[in-house]
């Protein structure tokens, strides 16, 4: 199948939000890359300032053309310069870019822009334009400031892995959910901040963690379990407060996820897809807090219906009970999914295509823009901010 493109409506020399915005990244990994690549998106120039071994994202892998997927996908876009801050040269162009800059965002390790006297306060201090945005771990205080926080521990950490995936074995969420998440606030903060300098002048602090940003994530299963008394299960697929809701398996093998969310629905999934109106009457499915207390019976007359029924079969008379559905497809179904929208982008000079932006606008280009190689730009920016 055929990849579709994203297609703009717009020109692609159409002015975009932030252009003219300098952004400064003393940035690594995922979180504040995320978050600055978006912002080169919608205009703004970044300029990525890396060790001189480079982001080490760079490493993570080698699948697009010799490049980290890692890399290619939240670092497009941006300006590369190799520095070691441990110089004072080099500590120099630093400290000359954010003379100049509109935002600077960092995710070093926790103290570390400031014995390098380029923390976030001083600079505001000497640049009150400026705004700042500071990523963590665990955020600036408490017992857990300056302990390494990757993804997967701070999943571990928050109670993610807790609610989630099947009992037994724990198991991660298979994207970076966390860094994700935290990139999109600072993305948020950022973009705030811009707002209000237009009202007042000044810069702004802005400071994200990942802990925080997972925290926010589970508050669902923090109310649940404080005021509930009773934290949601691990219920794979399942949902733990909704009846059914989940995946089942059809007569030739394929999966299908449904999802019964009112007392209407359940009626119209009875009659035209289990084809069972007798259920309207069963004390154990008389709403949905029943229909969770006997669980075991609600979801295993599904599941014997659905097994008695071909995939294709069962699709339609999901369609036309309108019942929400959806398949368990793979990496490769994704890729040939016929609503993927993507993009196109070069890296090492050859095409390449990405997921596109989960937003449209008409600013929106036809094309990302290429990720730079390590200090791509060094000796331009070095003449640029030094003369």
């Amino acid at each position: 199948m055929t990849l579709k493109s994203h297609q703009t409506t717009s020109a692609t020399t159409a002015a975009r939000p932030l252009d003219g915005i300098l952004v400064v990244a003393l940035e690594q990994a995922v979180a504040a890359p995320y978050c600055s690549s978006r912002l080169a998106d919608a205009g703004a120039r970044v300029i990525k300032i890396e060790r001189p071994e480079g982001d080490f994202a760079r490493g993570y892998d080698r699948a697009v053309n010799g490049d980290s997927s890692y890399w290619v996908w939240v670092n497009r876009g941006k300006e590369s310069i190799a520095l070691n801050l441990k110089l004072e040269a080099d500590l120099a162009v630093v400290k000359a870019m954010l003379a100049k800059a509109d935002v600077l965002i960092q995710n070093l390790a926790p103290g570390a822009t400031d014995r390098l006297g380029i923390g976030s306060e001083k600079m505001r201090q000497l640049f009150p334009r400026l705004i700042t945005c500071d990523i963590s771990g665990y955020g600036d205080e408490g017992q857990f400031f300056g302990l390494k926080a990757y993804d997967l521990l701070v999943q571990a950490e928050s109670g993610l892995v807790a609610v989630s995936g099947t009992p037994g074995e724990w198991g991660r969420i298979g994207v970076s959910v966390c860094d994700i998440s935290a990139g999109m606030n600072a993305l948020i903060g950022i973009q705030q901040a811009l707002l209000q300098r237009e009202k007042t002048g000044q810069g702004s602090g802005i400071k994200v963690s990942l802990f925080g940003s997972a925290a926010e994530l589970m508050s669902v299963p923090y109310l649940q379990a404080r005021y509930g008394g009773k934290a949601p299960e691990r219920v794979g697929l399942k949902h733990p407060s909704i009846a059914p809701y989940g995946g089942f398996t059809c007569a030739d093998g394929r999966d299908i996820v449904i999802s019964i969310q009112n007392e209407r629905e359940w009626a119209d999934f009875c009659r035209v897809v289990l084809r069972r109106p007798d259920l309207l009457e069963d004390e154990r499915c008389q709403n949905n807090a029943t229909r969770v207390k006997h669980r075991e019976f609600v979801d295993g007359t599904v599941a014997e219906i659905f097994d008695k029924v071909p995939s294709g079969e069962m699709i339609d008379r999901l369609t036309e009970a309108q019942t929400a559905f959806g398949q368990i497809n793979s990496v490769n179904d994704l890729i040939n999914h016929p609503q993927l929208l993507t993009k196109r982008m070069k890296v090492h000079g050859k095409d390449i295509e990405v997921p596109a932006s989960p937003w449209m606008a008409p600013w929106d280009a036809e094309t990302f823009s290429e990720v730079p190689q390590l200090n791509e730009h060094g000796d331009k920016l070095r003449k640029e901010f030094l003369r």
